[in-house]
Formats: C-alpha cells, structure tokens, sequence
C-alpha cells in the first residue's frame, strides 16, 4: 500500500494530536481523588497510546525509506 509523503506526514500530525489528548485524559484520571474507580478507562487510554505510538514510529520509519 503505496501513501504520499503529504498524507503520511498528515496521518502522523493527526496521531500525534489524539496521543497528546490521550496523554492528558490519563494525566487527568490519574489525579482524580479515586483513580482505581477510573481503572477501565485508564487502561483503555493507555493502551491506545501504546497502538498509536507504534503507529507513529511505523509512519516515521516509511517516511524515512521515501527520502
């Protein structure tokens, strides 16, 4: 599956926006005054960061190979 330079660097910008949102949704769960009562949510979050982290380093390493 062949992308263009344009729409890998939009895909990456567009990740890497989700994975901050993401971030500050644990960030802000982790401080609540009962965190174990967020525990699904919080794993959930934190296991999309994993998927969208190995996204962006599969993105990075194509962009790489195209120049």
């Amino acid at each position: 599956m062949d992308h263009s330079m344009t729409e890998l660097t939009e895909a990456k910008r567009q990740i890497d926006s989700i994975l901050h949102k993401l971030n500050e949704t644990v960030t802000t769960l982790e401080v609540k005054a009962s965190p174990e009562r967020y525990k699904s949510q919080l794993t959930l979050a934190r296991r999309r960061i994993q998927a969208l982290t190995i996204a962006v380093e599969l993105i990075e390493m194509q962009l790489r190979t195209d120049t």
